[in-house]
């Protein structure tokens, strides 16, 4: 039996569900062409989650796309994004890239500097990035709604039927960009998700992705605090998976740093994937060089002839190393190779320096878990690809349904990349439910 509607005040042509980067985006493409477009958002104010981007500096794009755009090469984008199918990517990003995405800002008044790579608005404040959206949305007359509490979205007839506490509302074109679950308090909740699955739609498994990794090493406990240049490794069951150099966080109850967060998913996905499956044994391991400026031998030699040099009679150890590592790793270091920091450096035997180099060059960090999706930046999963055309980002199962950011089985790197993503799908699923409203107009 057909439920009967709660007639809403409005008649609208498009709803996007979902006040974000990639909601509010499409809003902004249809209205710009004279579609009539409602917005709603769960939270009290739209765009929260903009606001902790870039360490609240929101790092809009990366100027890498500029060099990809001109390859559109599947085995590149697969660096920066990942998923089921990282090249789905790929016709969107044709459509709307970061040439677009920086004409698009200019014209709204950001004008955006390069720093290690990233554009940034040069006043240093992701609120710019969301006020001048809600400025051209307030221009173009979208309808933005804040805390509307959605019950379900279902297809009836030829409209979309939105139930929510405040009453039911329909459109012809139905956007939805709810995001994933990461920082809960934003938004970002999952709740699009479970709209999705009952219109049929299938969800890839959500891990949490950019995010710290744990350990239950006693080692954190002793040099939680300590930052350090290295490089890094991460193999799962045997097998490298994949090499990444940068700074390293290391804290109490693993490692952190963006080296970190660009291997992450990696670990996330192989830790799913033995939780859920009965005898399954992924064993995740990240392998750390603490000095990767010298290849293992060459290190092995400068540190035998400096623990033996003139200069370190009546050092100890730690003292030998200091001006190499901080001083609480230099300690913890020695004590995990199995040597006492107190030791004098120079009764130290040529295989006891080339068991510490061991452990300086091929630390061994075993990964029992990642943090939770409140310490995550983005939510690895999503839907199905392949259930989602990738020049529209209409649905292939519901007529007039489309799906934008991260609520696809899309996450990128850090630097921009995702919310690249975010414009670029937003932007391409506002456009086409536009031209599918006005052709039928």
């Amino acid at each position: 039996m057909q439920k009967e509607l709660r007639q809403p005040k409005s008649n609208y042509e498009m709803i996007v569900i979902g006040a974000g980067a990639a909601g509010l985006m499409a809003a902004i493409q249809a209205a710009r062409g004279n579609v009539r477009v409602l917005v709603l958002e769960h939270m009290d104010k739209p765009g929260k989650k903009l606001l902790l981007t870039g360490n609240g500096k929101c790092n809009y794009t990366n100027e890498a796309l500029f060099k990809w755009e001109g390859q559109q090469d599947e085995t590149v984008i697969s660096h920066y994004y990942h998923g089921a199918c990282p090249a789905f990517v790929l016709p969107a990003i044709k459509q709307f890239g970061i040439t677009e995405t920086l004409q698009f800002f200019e014209e709204l008044g950001v004008y955006g500097i390069v720093r290690r790579g990233g554009y940034y608005p040069a006043g240093g404040q992701a609120s710019s990035i969301r006020d001048v959206l809600l400025m051209e949305c307030e221009r173009l007359g979208v309808d933005i709604r804040c805390e509307i509490g959605i019950r379900a979205v279902r297809k009836a007839e030829k409209n979309f039927v939105i139930e929510t506490k405040n009453g039911d509302y329909f459109a012809k074109k139905c956007v939805i960009a709810t995001g994933g679950k990461s920082y809960k308090k934003t938004g970002s909740d999952g709740s699009g998700f479970l709209y999705l699955e009952r219109l049929g739609h299938r969800i890839q498994d959500l891990v949490p992705a950019l995010v710290p990794l744990q350990s239950e090493l006693a080692f954190f406990k002793k040099v939680a605090g300590i930052r350090a240049e290295i490089s890094t490794q991460i193999y799962i069951d045997d097998e490298l998976k994949s090499c990444e150099s940068g700074e390293l966080q290391l804290t109490d109850y693993g490692i952190s740093g963006i080296c970190i967060f660009q291997m992450s998913y990696l670990a996330s996905n192989a830790l799913y994937k033995a939780s859920k499956e009965k005898g399954a044994k992924e064993h995740v391991r990240v392998l750390i060089d603490f000095f990767p400026s010298m290849e293992q031998e060459e290190l092995q030699r400068y540190l035998l002839k400096r623990f033996q040099s003139v200069f370190s009679e009546n050092k100890s150890c730690a003292q030998a190393l200091c001006g190499m590592f901080p001083d609480k790793l230099a300690v913890a270091l020695l004590e995990e190779a199995g040597f006492a920091p107190a030791q004098p450096a120079s009764l130290m035997s040529e295989s006891q320096i080339r068991t510490f180099t061991e452990t300086v060059k091929r630390f061994c960090v075993p990964i029992h878990a990642t943090r939770s999706f409140e310490q995550a930046q983005v939510t690895a999963g999503g839907v199905a690809t392949d259930e989602i055309c990738a020049d529209t980002m209409e649905s292939k199962l519901i007529s007039g349904l489309y799906v934008a950011g991260e609520m696809l089985d899309i996450d990128g790197i850090c630097g921009g990349f995702n919310l690249q993503w975010a414009w670029s799908s937003g932007a391409v699923a506002g456009r086409h439910a536009r031209d599918a409203i006005r052709s039928k107009k």
